[in-house]
């Protein structure tokens, strides 16, 4: 199946900003959507950020007016652009495929470090 390599995360100041990609091995619009999750250390996985085939968005609250999901179909590519990063951002995020409700397998994801 489609495989999915996260990239971009690092370590950034609070307030600072961070683009995330994932690029897939195989055409993207093939899923019925695209999404971005995260764990945080001692806390379970949770949603971000979602992205349809027709280009329909929603996000978590959480995270709402500061990141912004977006895709090129052409590149293969899911992109999440964070801005005004926060200490509590701080978390492995992994991209993921859903296709009749239900998500594929996860993958090694790309951490994030916000602190000064």
């Amino acid at each position: 199946q489609v495989q999915l390599v996260e990239s971009g995360g690092g370590l950034v100041q609070p307030g600072g900003s961070l683009r995330l990609s994932c690029a897939a091995s195989g055409s993207i619009a093939s899923f019925d959507a695209m999404a971005w999750y995260r764990q945080a250390p001692g806390k379970s996985r949770e949603f971000v950020a979602l992205i349809t085939n027709g280009g329909r968005t929603n996000c978590a609250d959480s995270v709402k007016g500061r990141f912004t999901i977006s895709r090129d179909n052409d590149e293969n590519t899911v992109y999440l652009q964070m801005n005004s990063l926060k200490p509590e951002d701080t978390a492995v995020y992994y991209c993921n495929r859903i296709y009749r409700g239900r998500v594929g397998s996860w993958g090694q994801g790309t951490q994030v470090t916000v602190s000064s």
